[in-house]
């Protein structure tokens, strides 16, 4: 039911395509014969927007690997047609019709379409949004900013030419850190205690002296009644940050008022039970 986009230089399973919407005009219907050195992907590509149009994920049970190792990973698509071209390859016939193109510039890329630059300069545009967001206390859309931004980098973070902890990346990996910590505290607020401690877990066994990342770890902790893990890290913030002794001296205060009005309550509870 949608118009089907595509990216022109981004590698796209069947490249072919590329070279024949680039030689239509806008609003054209055109029909092209290709040989088979140009229809070997086909199979998979029609496979996904079967899916698609199914209402299903295209990429269900896929593993992380290129087009052609896939191909090789299952030996069917799911569909009986598709598998015979597989096995049997012939010229195809496509038949296509131009909607619309867009400048480059007025096309809002998904993370994977970006390149090096474009992802740099997304990340404090992406921050700011994210901040603007949380000032309107919109936690869930702050988030999924945040977290674009940091995807970006750890894309960037992934190419040969940064090198793990050589200074290029510990440039990228000094902009990841308070954008995963701004994520915690949308998470925090939005009730998901487990998702914050992952990404504070992940973030302290890179940084283990990261105050705020032990503070919003310990809140979190606090919230599933892990006392025993809450107390030991907001000890260790008042620890590596004196500043923030008061807060987590507050922090205690309710850890505790809260862990003995639920033993009151579990006392309760199981005094109607034996």
């Amino acid at each position: 039911g949608m118009p089907m986009e595509i990216i022109v230089g981004k590698m796209f399973k069947l490249e072919i395509w590329e070279t024949l919407l680039s030689s239509m005009r806008v609003g054209e219907v055109a029909e092209f014969w290709c040989d088979i050195i140009h229809t070997g992907m086909y199979a998979l590509v029609s496979k996904g927007m079967r899916r698609i149009a199914e209402g299903r994920d295209p990429l269900e049970g896929q593993k992380h690997r290129c087009g052609m190792g896939n191909m090789f990973d299952y030996h069917s698509t799911g569909y009986d047609d598709l598998d015979e071209l597989q096995r049997t390859p012939q010229p195809l016939i496509f038949i296509m019709e131009l909607f619309r193109v867009e400048d480059p510039s007025a096309y809002k890329r998904d993370t994977w379409a970006m390149n090096k630059e474009e992802k740099l300069a997304a990340v404090p545009v992406l921050h700011s949004e994210g901040n603007r967001l949380v000032l309107r206390r919109e936690f869930a859309q702050a988030a999924a900013k945040y977290q674009e931004a940091v995807i970006c980098l750890r894309n960037l973070q992934a190419k040969p030419l940064f090198l793990p902890w050589e200074d290029d990346w510990l440039k990228l990996e000094s902009l990841v850190t308070p954008l995963v910590l701004n994520y915690c505290q949308c998470q925090l607020e939005l009730g998901e205690y487990y998702e914050v401690l992952e990404h504070t877990t992940e973030l302290l066994q890179k940084h283990n002296d990261n105050a705020k990342a032990y503070f919003k770890r310990a809140k979190a902790h606090a919230a599933v009644w892990n006392e025993r893990e809450a107390r030991e890290d907001f000890l260790r913030v008042a620890h590596l940050d004196p500043s923030m002794a008061a807060a987590v001296k507050k922090e205690l205060k309710q850890l505790g008022e809260r862990m003995r009005k639920k033993h009151v309550e579990d006392r309760k509870r199981y005094q109607g039970l034996f």
